[in-house]
């Protein structure tokens, strides 16, 4: 009922939009909108002189606060281009920052309706979103498929909320546990308490990285999130053997890891869910590590630090373990995780160096679509770059251009990644071309709706 009193109220709301002055002939540009939803949430929208009669609503990403600005795209660079390309922008606030998917949904979907209301009703509508926005884009993909053609997601957090939690959870637990620390994981009461965790794991991480047994011991506790060797842009991409340099870099990414999601945001999440919505009861981190994308460093590292893998894996078994509020996994549940349901065509990218959202939550999105008779309507493509959300702007609208002419021919072509490079050097020469073939290995700790035995 509140969803669709949003909605009915935008139009009373189009009384209050700041709208550019209009344009005269000589320097005729985009009219570009901002308004405000009845959620409190604000939107912009940005729509060409001769529009191609395409919209793209664009979720962003995970934003803190305290400001809450709207955004219709990316980047400002891919904005010109898709603008002078005769697509249609918007994109909202959302109504609140942080892990907002209760507000951003509704959101986004009176934002477009606003946007009907105010332009006309688009002869195709897609849907995309980059990071935490991947994730409110594929919500709109599943729970909202009538109003869109297609969607994309860039960098996103495709493997849902919970298993985002529970993958977030395991790498501090191994920190603490093997170093040493009496920090909480969870159940955090505020964010100042937040972020002295934060800190008090950090500085012990730091100390432990001075030593081998500690930079392995880190390596292991990276490995357990999938962190890959090569995470950042300006770092060096290390030798295949190189296992001194590839956990340097990782150093870093788990030091990021710790800054910004594992306690602070951690925190606001719980919040909303109203306690605890991960946990490691029953896992086998053995098994875990076995399935890692980066088990082969860890068990080099070990080896050259002279300790046993064994038994720091048999600690981490052994080690007290953290118990989920049933409670607040239903809540993270029921908003932020998939069913795999797909009604339309979406098209999902990653960059394979992703220290954040790594690449493997492509994997838990593919077990989801596959299970629930959905693969036909998903593709997903890999960039060969390190880093989160590290496209350019060519990547990004290969992608898009791929994703329209699926819409437009009712089938998948060209999303290889030799296709997919010729089209994004056509869209933008100026920027690098990247897409490779890739094979993310399995995601380690999935959760989604499809399999009625990851709920518990």
């Amino acid at each position: 009922m509140r969803h669709a009193t949003r909605i009915a109220c935008t139009a009373a709301l189009l009384l209050t939009l700041t709208t550019a002055p209009a344009a005269t002939a000589a320097d005729a540009g985009p009219t570009h909108v901002d308004g405000q939803l009845p959620s409190g949430a604000t939107y912009m929208m940005d729509v060409p002189t001769t529009w191609n009669g395409t919209v793209l609503l664009f979720s962003h990403g995970y934003n803190a606060g305290p400001a809450n600005p709207a955004q219709d795209a990316p980047d400002a660079p891919t904005k010109a281009l898709l603008l002078q390309q005769g697509y249609a922008l918007i994109g909202s606030s959302y109504a609140s920052t942080g892990w907002a998917v209760t507000d951003a949904v509704p959101d986004q979907m009176a934002t477009l309706k606003a946007f009907t209301t105010r332009f006309g009703q688009a002869s195709r509508t897609i849907a995309w979103g980059r990071s935490y926005g991947g994730l409110v884009t594929t919500a709109i993909a599943e729970r909202h498929p009538d109003a869109i053609d297609g969607s994309l997601s860039m960098c996103g957090l495709v493997h849902g909320g919970v298993a985002n939690w529970n993958n977030t959870l395991d790498p501090v637990f191994a920190l603490k546990t093997l170093l040493g620390s009496d920090v909480p994981l969870v159940n955090l009461p505020t964010q100042q308490a937040a972020t002295d965790a934060a800190n008090t794991l950090t500085a012990t991480v730091d100390s432990a990285q001075s030593t081998a047994e500690g930079r392995a011991r880190i390596a292991l506790a990276a490995a357990l999130h999938n962190i890959p060797v090569w995470n950042a842009p300006t770092q060096t991409r290390p030798a295949a053997s190189d296992w001194d340099a590839q956990q340097a870099n990782q150093y870093d990414a788990v030091k990021g890891l710790l800054k910004i999601a594992a306690f602070n945001r951690r925190q606001e999440a719980e919040t909303r869910a109203g306690g605890n919505m991960s946990w490691n009861t029953g896992i086998d981190y053995a098994r875990l590590l076995g399935k890692s994308s980066v088990r082969k460093e860890v068990t080099e590292l070990y080896k050259k630090a002279g300790l046993s893998l064994t038994k720091d894996l048999a600690a981490l078994n052994r080690a007290p373990r953290i118990t989920a509020d049933p409670a607040a996994v239903a809540w993270m549940s029921s908003t932020s995780s998939f069913t795999g349901k797909l009604a339309k065509p979406q098209l999902s990218i990653h960059t394979i160096g992703d220290p954040l959202v790594p690449v493997q939550t492509e994997s838990a999105l593919r077990r989801a679509v596959t299970a629930a008779g959905s693969a036909p309507l998903l593709r997903q493509a890999y960039v060969d770059n390190a880093g989160h959300c590290s496209f350019s702007t060519a990547e990004q609208l290969a992608a898009l251009h791929a994703l329209e002419d699926r819409v437009t021919t009712g089938r998948w072509q060209g999303t290889d990644p030799a296709s997919l490079n010729s089209r994004a050097t056509a869209a933008d020469p100026t920027t690098p071309t990247r897409y490779v073939r890739y094979h993310p290995t399995p995601y380690l700790r999935p959760y989604d709706l499809a399999h009625p035995a990851d709920r518990r």
